[in-house]
């Protein structure tokens, strides 16, 4: 039994076989954003005003700078899934399409490697 449209079928295509494995993705990092930001916010707001000191120290602690590291993750994988949807479906130039995709992925990589470079240069010298 064919499940293709009668229009898939003239065309030849077919189902890209990612849609459902891009949705949990992005449905699991959404999940996982939600403790993780709240820890986040939780930290910025004890430490909004504190001394450099103070502040270096607490994300010395290896527990803290794990959980920075899962927020700077999840926060960047879940942004960058997200822009990819808005760039696919509103970007029809497949050139345009493609640079803008890759760009979208060099942009979460650039920032991911530099915020967990700071992450651990303060967990590890602080």
């Amino acid at each position: 039994m064919d499940m293709r449209t009668p229009l898939g079928k003239v065309r030849g295509l077919g189902s890209a076989k990612n849609g459902t494995e891009h949705f949990w993705h992005q449905r699991v990092t959404a999940v996982s954003n939600v403790p993780l930001m709240l820890f986040f916010m939780f930290f910025i707001v004890r430490y909004a005003g504190a001394p450099y000191a103070e502040a270096v120290s607490a994300l010395s602690n290896p527990f803290v700078a794990v959980v920075m590291a899962l927020v700077v993750l999840s926060g960047l994988i879940h942004m960058r899934l997200g822009m990819q949807v808005v760039i696919e479906d509103y970007v029809h130039n497949d050139a345009v399409k493609l640079g803008l995709l890759m760009l979208n992925t060099f942009f979460a990589i650039i920032v991911g490697a530099l915020c967990l470079f700071a992450i651990l240069k303060i967990a590890f010298t602080g």
